[in-house]
């Protein structure tokens, strides 16, 4: 069984779905609960610490 953690607003709105296994991680967007991303935790953690250091701040301007 996996893991689940909410992130967001509410657990109903707004948020982002994480659920991992063993070998993989989750993601979904709460309004799109059918569209699913598949990720390996090395790569989400990548993902993270880019974000964190501004690498795609560029992207909302």
């Amino acid at each position: 069984m996996a893991q689940v953690l909410v992130l967001g607003e509410d657990a109903e709105h707004n948020c982002v779905e994480l659920a991992r296994t063993p070998d993989t991680v989750l993601l979904r967007e709460s309004d799109e609960p059918q569209t699913v991303i598949a990720t390996t935790p090395a790569a989400l953690r990548a993902m993270t610490r880019a974000v964190k250091a501004g690498r795609f701040d560029q992207l909302s301007r």
